[in-house]
């Protein structure tokens, strides 16, 4: 494996993924780094990344700072050993990095926008152990000294210490100012030696001060000298300096003792900081290299979309697209040297490798890799100098080694199969070690100059052929991969370009048999059908594409139509109901009139009166309901999906509800336990029915309410739902009800916080509790009203 991992350049890239860990933390866990060949422990791996790529695409970063690698300090605090200051505060600097990571994800978590299962349980492992923290940063501080403040003790042996220095400093500074004094001074300076304070005194005058000598200078004409005066204040000066450093190792003793106390904390707080460390570095690389979350199997099938080589310029890598595993289990490239075979090899093998490790790959959506066994390559010139082995035999010893390891779950790369021999023996070789490879059922990638391999795939079962591009016009290789079609040899075009006779070409061209030219000419053919079917692709997605812009405009334009239309029919009805009303206020007065005169007994009969009214009543407009069904189409068809939606993805035939918008043109849907993303098109957008969208509920007639006991809020978007439930507390209160429920479902959570937001301040609910068993769960909100 390791050879493996050099010659595809795996530790090149793990160089690159260390640019972006903040700790020694995570720069072991990278350097400890290696692939798993186990599908459940890459899949979880790639989704811890794909949680963490997200909080970073959301919310931009994630907090690591002050995090350090304190496990020698714990160590050796438990063992008895007394910390230095700095440790201390490294200790209590990770204690508050990593409380601050708790409270960061816990965010995450409540707000919703994102969900993070795994990195979550992360943050719930995090002790914030904010008593040693606290008693660490009130004796030290941020510089790793220990404060006055840590001891009163303390606090009077520095208050000595600087009384015993500045009455020294006053002593010496008026015997350096005395006018008689300074010519017996070399300076007149007070300076420190031994942690004793000295002046400099010429040598013929040492006798003058007393005292002791501490020092001299190097040509002995200077005496540093301790003058008698100031002896006894040295001394208790060194006296109160030496209280002070045991009061210190006193401090520090205790506070090591408390660290010894939380080790254990301290240790599961460091692993999972590490972790979370790496976690992040991999989601910045994966931002970075502009990478995805591949589909994993265990079936040795791979499939690269517009797969990307990370240790290449991003501006010059030309992306490969590759299927390989399902019925095509051997891949046979040619084409001329540097003409991008190798970096081919490399990119398949080294994507792989990433994916195994837990890193997204740079390459398209729906990329699909396979976590196999075993990779193997023998790429690039390995031939051992202590062997004295030739090329041939260097690989040759390779590729035995690998024949006798590969099973069906093995990827192998061959690089220039069966090359540094003669070149008809090479080929037969060539050819047996794929036969082999497939009939162990093994995935194989190989390049190769051998014309004989080129119609291998032609002849056997599972095999396909792929080239890379050479263009003839400008001696040059385009690093484009064509699968399906094999290289074909371009001496003869590059000869004649660079100005060879063509008599000497027409008589090369002589020594080739029919059968190679007929290969030849199959092969041109092939590739310029594959260019005109590439060509003809690209201006079907151009026409594509301007056809799903042409349809988006005129869904908009048909919305606001209907909109209109809406708006026009309403103005209607409003104008006939204004019309409709003012009659019957009219017809009202008439009928009065008519019963005062029926009560003076003229003949009026009552079932006249109440037919004329039965009969204006009829007169209302009746349009009102076609009116809203119009303006609901309009609504319908203007109105994209959104956070909490229901839905149907038509596809599948399966109904879910929206996640989150990850893309102008692509949705993540929930459908039962699973989540996946998709496209626009591919969804439709269900309408709550008539059963779970409340009807208002505003009037209380003849002593009987309208209100439901309940109120049903799923499939209503957030804005209208905290309407709703701010007027059916006030109706609810209206109709004399002491209990209902509010029933918003779990989805993301955001509703359910909402409203549980919205009816804590309200000044007439009594309480609020989440829903029993039998009343829905979370899923519902049981509101007492007073």
């Amino acid at each position: 494996m390791d050879r493996v991992q050099r010659v595809l350049e795996y530790k090149k890239m793990k160089a690159q993924l260390l640019e972006h860990v903040a700790s020694s933390l995570g720069r072991q866990k990278v350097n400890e780094l290696v692939p798993s060949t186990v599908l459940a422990d890459v899949k979880l791996q790639q989704d811890e990344t794909a949680e963490a790529a997200n909080i970073l695409r959301l919310k931009g970063h994630m907090p690591l700072g002050g995090i350090s690698d304190i496990s020698a300090h714990i160590r050796r605090a438990v063992i008895g050993g007394a910390l230095s200051a700095t440790e201390l505060m490294e200790i209590a600097s990770t204690i508050y990095g990593g409380k601050n990571l708790k409270n960061f994800l816990s965010d995450v978590i409540e707000d919703g926008a994102v969900s993070i299962p795994l990195l979550g349980v992360y943050a719930e492992k995090i002790e914030p152990l904010s008593p040693l923290e606290k008693a660490i940063k009130q004796c030290i501080d941020d510089h790793g000294n220990v404060l006055d403040s840590a001891s009163s003790t303390l606090r009077t042996f520095r208050h000595q210490i600087r009384s015993y220095e500045s009455g020294i400093r006053s002593k010496l500074e008026s015997i350096t100012k005395s006018t008689s004094s300074r010519k017996m001074l070399s300076d007149s300076i007070v300076t420190i030696r031994g942690d004793r304070y000295v002046i400099p005194v010429k040598q013929e005058y040492r006798g003058s001060f007393g005292g002791i000598v501490h020092d001299q200078s190097s040509s002995g004409a200077t005496l540093f000298i301790e003058p008698q005066a100031i002896v006894t204040l040295n001394n208790q000066l060194t006296e109160a300096k030496a209280k002070e450093r045991r009061e210190i190792e006193r401090i520090l003793g205790e506070l090591s003792a408390l660290v010894t106390e939380s080790s254990d904390e301290l240790l599961v707080n460091l692993g999972v900081l590490a972790q979370l460390d790496f976690i992040v570095a991999k989601a910045h690389y994966a931002k970075r290299l502009k990478a995805v979350k591949p589909v994993l199997n265990e079936r040795g099938y791979i499939h690269f979309k517009k797969a990307r080589h990370p240790l290449l310029p991003a501006d010059d890598v030309v992306p490969i697209d590759v299927a390989l595993g399902d019925d095509v289990r051997s891949l046979v490239i040619t084409g001329p040297n540097t003409g991008g075979k190798t970096v081919t090899l490399k990119t398949v093998g080294l994507l792989t490798l990433m994916a195994q490790s837990g890193l997204h790959v740079p390459a398209d959506e729906e990329t699909e890799l396979a976590v196999y066994e075993h990779i193997f390559a023998d790429i690039g010139d390995e031939q051992s100098i202590e062997q004295s082995l030739s090329t041939f035999s260097s690989h040759m010893r390779n590729i035995v080694s690998i024949l006798e390891q590969l099973n069906a779950n093995s990827l192998v790369l061959f690089d220039e199969l069966g090359a540094g021999t003669d070149p008809t023996e090479g080929a037969a070789l060539a050819i047996s070690i794929l036969d082999y490879a497939y009939q162990r059922g093994a995935v194989a990638v190989a390049t190769t100059h051998y014309s004989e391999l080129k119609g291998y795939a032609y002849n056997r079962e599972g095999a396909l052929n792929a080239s890379v591009e050479f263009d003839v016009e400008t001696l040059e290789p385009t690093y484009r991969l064509l699968v399906g079609v094999p290289g074909r040899s371009n001496a003869f075009a590059i000869s004649r370009r660079l100005g060879l006779g063509e008599a000497i070409i027409d008589q090369a061209k002589q020594h080739i048999d029919s059968d190679s030219t007929q290969v030849e000419k199959m092969i041109a053919a092939l590739e310029d059908n594959q260019k005109a079917a590439r060509l003809e692709w690209e201006q079907s997605e151009t026409v594509r594409r301007e056809a799903e812009s042409l349809k988006r405009d005129l869904e908009e334009k048909m919305g606001q139509l209907e909109q209109e239309k809406a708006g026009i029919l309403q103005e209607a009805e409003e104008r006939a109901a204004q019309a409709v009303a003012s009659a019957k206020e009219e017809a009202e007065v008439i009928i009065s009139e008519l019963r005062d005169l029926q009560k003076q007994g003229f003949s009026v009969k009552e079932h006249e009166l109440i037919e004329a009214r039965k009969n204006l009543e009829n007169a209302a407009p009746t349009f009102n309901k076609k009116q809203k069904q119009v303006k609901k189409k309009a609504e319908k068809a203007r109105r994209l999906p959104e956070p909490g939606d229901e839905v149907k993805v038509l596809s599948f035939g399966q109904k879910g509800s929206v996640v989150k918008k990850v893309s102008e043109s692509e949705y993540q849907v929930q459908m039962g336990i699973m989540k996946m993303n998709v496209e626009t098109e591919d969804i439709q957008l269900i309408e709550p029915t008539k059963q779970q969208v409340p009807r208002p509920m505003t009037t209380v007639r003849t002593g009987e309410s309208h209100v439901k006991p309940e109120l049903d809020l799923r499939g209503v978007r957030y804005e209208d739902a905290m309407q709703r439930v701010e007027k059916y507390i006030d109706d609810a209160l209206l109709a004399g009800y002491h209990q209902v429920s509010i029933i918003h479902g779990k989805g993301t959570g955001a509703l359910r916080k909402g409203v549980k937001t919205l009816v804590s301040k309200h000044s007439r609910v009594k309480s609020a509790r989440d829903g029993g068993m039998n009343e829905g769960g979370l899923g519902n909100t049981v509101v007492e009203l007073r």
